[in-house]
C-alpha cells in the first residue's frame, strides 16, 4: 500500500472517531472570496520613520499583472495620514486604469473599519482623507475593503518604507520596477559549459 493511502486512511479514521462538535464551522473566522474573472486586487502601506515618510501600493490585474506605486511624503504626518495617502494613491492608479471592480487589501485596521463604517473618524486630521476616500470609492461599481496582517502586505509595506527612505529630488520618477527570481547566485550564471566531446 503507497505512503499516501496509508496517511489518507489513517487521517480518515482519527476523523470518524472524532468527528466534532456540530457547530464548530461557527468559531471559524475567515471569509472565502470567489474572485472574478475581471476583478482586480489593490494592496497598500504607508510608512513613517527616523528618515521620513512614504507611501506604497500595488495593483494587480485579473492577470497576475503588478502595477506598483510609491510615493515620497515631504510634508509632516502621522503614520495614520501615510496609510490613508497610500490607499489614495492605489485607488487614484486603479481609477486612471479604468479598473472597475476592486477588492482592496491593508494592514491598517483604521482604515479598513472606517472606511467599512465600522468605526467613526473623530481625528480631525483624519476626517478630509477619509471624506476623500470615500468619494473616490464612489467610482468603482464594487469594491470591498479587508484587512490583512503586516507579514502578508510585504509588497506594499517594502514600497512604503523604500519611498521613506530615499533621499529624493522635485520631479524624480523611476521607471517601472522590475523583480526577477534568480534560483542560482550570480556567479553560476557566468559559468560557460565547454563541450569536450567525453561520454
Amino acid at each position: 500500500m503507497a505512503q499516501k493511502s496509508i496517511k489518507g486512511r489513517a487521517i480518515a479514521d482519527m476523523l470518524a472517531e472524532n468527528p466534532g462538535k456540530s457547530n464548530d464551522w461557527d468559531e471559524i473566522d475567515e471569509r472565502i472570496y470567489l474572485v472574478s474573472p475581471d476583478k482586480w486586487t489593490m494592496y497598500f502601506d504607508g510608512a513613517v520613520n527616523l528618515s521620513g515618510s512614504g507611501t506604497g501600493a500595488v495593483l494587480i490585474s485579473p492577470e497576475c499583472q503588478h502595477y506598483p506605486v510609491a510615493a515620497k511624503l515631504v510634508f509632516p504626518c502621522t503614520n495614520n495620514i501615510s496609510e490613508y495617502e497610500a490607499c489614495i494613491i492605489g485607488l487614484q492608479l486603479a481609477i486612471d486604469m479604468k479598473v472597475r471592480k476592486l477588492q482592496v487589501y491593508g494592514d491598517s485596521a483604521l482604515i479598513i473599519r472606517q472606511t467599512d463604517g465600522e468605526w467613526q473618524t473623530r481625528d480631525v486630521k483624519l476626517i478630509p482623507y477619509h471624506e476623500y476616500l470615500e468619494d473616490l470609492v464612489k467610482e468603482f461599481d464594487e469594491i470591498s475593503f479587508d484587512y490583512l496582517p503586516r507579514s502578508q502586505n510585504q509588497f506594499a509595506d517594502a514600497l512604503a518604507t523604500l519611498s521613506s527612505m530615499l533621499q529624493v529630488t522635485d520631479g524624480l520618477s523611476v521607471d517601472p520596477l522590475q523583480i526577477d527570481v534568480l534560483k542560482k547566485p550570480a556567479y553560476c550564471l557566468m559559468i560557460e559549459e565547454e563541450p569536450d566531446c567525453q561520454p
